[in-house]
């Protein structure tokens, strides 16, 4: 016998609102509802489906993978994938992650939410998905806290916002020809052997810290080569003294070699 629903009847036994099934009907996380007359009847495939879309926004996909999900458009290698870019970046040691709101992060960091609007609007700050959802980190409020700390020296707000956003612009291109190169080499070849999705996890997981490891071991060599020319062609005496004498110091954290 099949059980049939009104729209509120279903909202109580999936235990969400009506606004969030109706929401998920027009991102085409369920299907359409049957007609009788201007009443919309659900059944026990719309109970089971939004069970699905909760249990999956338990593991940290967004509303949009959901859909691919659910109508079968992502195979098993490339949800296991998708969950690994989920948690990549989970605290280390096992540790469980603290996700803020914006307006959390601003009380933490003790900036107004107007400015932090605008820094997400320009790029600069850049959030995670939680459960569907905008959050932030203490990584996040580090990267805030070093921000104010330019400001604090005099640098101006607004050219070191067009800094940022120029940084921004570079390190999307250069992380969207990292993520197709992977595509290209990895996750293609991956579904052509027919390898296990544990085989393109593992491979996710060894070379997103690889590369971040590189851009950035990259960048601080290049920000240090730049501020030395710069010191050396403009700087007095007594600058350049100053730089000759910094220059034998370790400027930058030791990386670790593997042997």
């Amino acid at each position: 016998m099949v059980v049939e629903y009104r729209v509120e009847a279903l909202a109580a036994a999936a235990e969400v609102s009506v606004d969030t099934i109706r929401f998920y009907q027009g991102r085409g996380l369920l299907p359409p509802p049957k007609r009788v007359g201007r009443v919309a009847l659900y059944d026990d495939e719309h109970l089971n489906r939004l069970s699905q879309v909760k249990a999956l926004q338990l593991r940290g996909f967004s509303l949009a993978v959901i859909a691919r999900i659910v109508r079968g458009e992502l195979d098993p290698a490339d949800e296991a994938l998708v969950e690994a870019v989920v948690a990549a970046s989970e605290a280390s040691k096992g540790e469980q992650e603290e996700f803020w709101t914006l307006a959390e992060l601003g009380q933490r960091a003790g900036v107004a939410v107007v400015l932090l609007e605008a820094l997400e609007r320009e790029g600069v700050l850049v959030p995670r998905r939680q459960r569907g959802e905008a959050r932030y980190t203490q990584a996040d409020l580090a990267a805030l806290r070093s921000g104010l700390k330019l400001l604090e020296y005099g640098l101006p707000l607004g050219e070191v916002l067009e800094v940022a956003r120029e940084h921004e612009r570079a390190a999307r291109l250069v992380a969207e020809r990292a993520v197709t190169l992977f595509d290209l080499h990895i996750r293609e070849a991956c579904h052509e052997n027919g390898e296990a999705p544990a085989k393109l996890v593992e491979a996710f997981e060894a070379l997103l810290p690889a590369t971040v490891s590189l851009i950035a071991h990259h960048f601080r060599r290049i920000l240090l080569a730049v501020a030395q020319e710069h010191i050396e062609a403009v700087g007095d005496d007594e600058e350049l003294a100053a730089v000759r004498v910094e220059s034998q110091r370790r400027l930058e954290p030791p990386m670790a070699v593997e042997r």
